[in-house]
């Protein structure tokens, strides 16, 4: 599994790097000390550089830990003494002010950073559990399953999104590897509870239900459950799209089932093939108030064929002009490279196309269909992993 996380997280209080913490910002109230001092030192007694060091233990709070920052206070209170008494004003009621003012700020700069490691912590600690939860819906897929080589890709919005809507799983079942993939509309603990019912539901189902069609029944009925024990003013506007493909171990064909999902691609030979339904379904929990049934359409997927799925989040990626993200055109090019690296490339693509940075959860699924009996899968040597796992 491919997994992108745009954080640079560590531990808080470790004194190893976090978000913003570079060379210049760590260094810059030790800076701020040398040059004060030697501006004062150098300059005649109108003008007294000497009260901008009480901003060295404000800056040192910002990256520093406490010790750290008390240490930073301290010499910069040493600095204004040793100029004091070097041109003999150390009883003067401006020094003696100055003197003040750089030991209060050095205590409330302590203060300050003891709060902040607090609160690094506390988000850590909060980043962790998300993390843990986001893997029970995220699982690490094998890169091979029955006659198909496999690859996942899931990013994050932003750094902080660690929890969202967006799921899939794949699976090998008595009736061929069956895949999902979804997104739950809306963000946040709702949106991630129901994206992990319904991959809970999928992994249940997915080994026994006969057919698609009941498949997809199985995991509507899951969906209205959870609606019903988790109620919400929202839930007449809550639903999520699902896409269910099931690869067959003993015929070179796929079935598919779009519960009102973005459409699969099918990657042949230098062509890309929107795999339309025919017939729409409706998407999960929606379905019952439609009173519309779920559809199977059936496509030929020979050896050496490809099939992508992926969220709303890589079709509904702008550029600057506001057009969307023209993804059967950008994957012709892609359909003679292994899984990996065409998840890969769609990821390095989306970020060259948008105007705003990706603004959505973007979760893909490649799926390349081989012949067991007359070939070994082929190699994918794509970087797999980086980040949080999935």
């Amino acid at each position: 599994m491919i997994t992108w996380d745009r954080s640079t997280r560590r531990e808080a209080g470790s004194g190893r790097e976090r978000p913003g913490t570079g060379w210049f910002s760590l260094w810059s109230p030790v800076a701020v000390i040398v040059v004060g001092t030697v501006l004062d030192a150098v300059t005649p007694p109108p003008y007294q550089f000497q009260r901008f060091l009480s901003a060295a233990p404000a800056l040192a709070a910002v990256v520093w830990p406490v010790s750290g920052t008390l240490a930073i206070g301290g010499c910069a209170v040493v600095a204004e003494i040793g100029l004091a008494l070097a041109k003999g004003t150390l009883g003067t009621a401006p020094r003696l002010f100055t003197l003040a003012v750089t030991a209060i700020v050095t205590l409330a700069a302590a203060y300050g950073c003891a709060a902040r490691l607090r609160n690094e912590r506390l988000v850590a600690e909060l980043t962790a559990v998300a993390d843990a939860a986001q893997s029970v819906v995220l699982r690490r897929i094998p890169e091979r399953l029955g006659r198909v080589e496999i690859a996942t890709l899931y990013v994050a919005a932003a750094a902080q999104a660690r929890v969202g809507g967006d799921f899939y799983e794949v699976l090998h079942t008595p009736y061929g590897v069956r895949a999902l993939i979804g997104d739950v509309r809306g963000k946040g603990l709702r949106a991630m509870g129901a994206a992990a019912t319904l991959t809970a539901s999928f992994r249940e189902a997915a080994y026994d239900a006969p057919d698609l069609v009941e498949l997809a029944g199985r995991l509507e009925t899951s969906a209205v459950r959870y609606s019903g024990l988790q109620p919400d003013p929202d839930d007449a506007e809550r639903f999520a799209t699902a896409l269910l493909v099931e690869v067959a171990d003993d015929e070179p064909v796929a079935r598919l089932v779009s519960c009102g999902h973005p459409e699969a691609l099918l990657l042949r030979d230098g062509q890309v093939r929107v795999l339309e339904p025919t017939l729409p379904s409706p998407p999960l929990l929606l379905g019952a108030v439609a009173g519309i049934g779920y559809h199977v359409d059936t496509t030929e997927l020979r050896a050496g064929d490809q099939l992508l799925l992926y969220t709303d989040g890589v079709s509904e990626t702008r550029d600057r002009s506001g057009d969307f993200y023209p993804l059967p055109d950008r994957a012709r090019s892609w359909t003679a490279v292994p899984p990996g690296r065409v998840l890969a490339r769609l990821h390095e693509d989306l970020i060259r196309y948008s105007a705003t940075g990706l603004d959505d959860d973007v979760a893909a699924v490649a799926i390349r269909a081989f012949d067991p009996r007359t070939q070994a899968p082929p190699g994918d040597r794509s970087p797999r992993e980086a980040g949080v796992p999935g």
